[in-house]
């Protein structure tokens, strides 16, 4: 337990850092990314969807407002393709995660561990809990792109990431993409409100995901 926290500091801290530079650097901001998009928007649709590809592909190494985009994507090329180029996207970020934390992890976990009893009771809590965390990833900034290197570096079966990582990730985007489709710049209250509910009702089940396995561990520990 104390190796999965102490990896997830890590890694929270890493993207913290990029997140940090990024905003007070700034070098990309949303009134940037909104004029990009703005210039482009009279472009062929598959020059704006290979952007929205790449910037939330770089998530996975700098910070960028993931739930932004997707609402831009969706005010700009549509419900349809803004489905499929934050698909895309999202994906690419997420399996290069995995992969990367898969080749890699266990480089890293010795750096950090040499006990290795640590390191299975590490890969077996996250293999039991992994498929509601990465569910549920998207409640939590940074937390998706953290859970898919748990998930490589913990060695998580691909169909197994997949299946948790579609079950969260394909609703959250399909209505985050719908509500930048209906909103402008006018009136921008259905985005504003499906970013606040989606981002609520993920915070519930995340809440009630702890509060149940706090209490399963109290049981087991009795």
């Amino acid at each position: 337990m104390k190796l999965l926290i102490k990896s997830v500091l890590i890694l929270v801290a890493i993207f913290t850092t990029t997140l940090l530079i990024i905003k007070f650097s700034g070098v990309l901001t949303v009134e940037d990314i909104k004029e990009i998009f703005s210039t482009l928007k009279s472009q062929p649709s598959y020059i704006l969807g290979a952007l929205i590809v790449l910037f939330l592909f770089i998530d996975l190494f700098i910070a960028v407002p993931t739930m932004t985009i997707i609402i831009l994507a969706g005010y700009f090329i549509g419900f349809e393709l803004a489905v499929l180029y934050t698909f895309i996207g999202l994906l690419s970020a997420s399996l290069t995660g995995y992969f990367l934390s898969l080749k890699y992890g266990n480089k890293i976990l010795d750096k950090l561990s040499s006990d290795e009893k640590q390191k299975l009771q590490m890969t077996d809590l996250f293999n039991k809990h992994g498929v509601l965390v990465i569910v549920l990833s998207r409640a939590v900034p940074m937390l998706p792109e953290i859970s898919s290197c748990l998930a490589g570096t913990c060695k998580m079966s691909l169909k197994r990431f997949l299946f948790a990582w579609s079950l969260g990730t394909i609703p959250y985007l399909s209505v985050i993409a719908y509500a930048g489709s209906i909103s402008n710049l006018e009136n921008p209250m259905p985005a504003i409100y499906a970013a606040i509910g989606i981002t609520v009702l993920f915070w519930i089940i995340w809440m009630i995901f702890m509060k149940y396995n706090k209490l399963k561990t109290q049981k087991e520990l009795m």
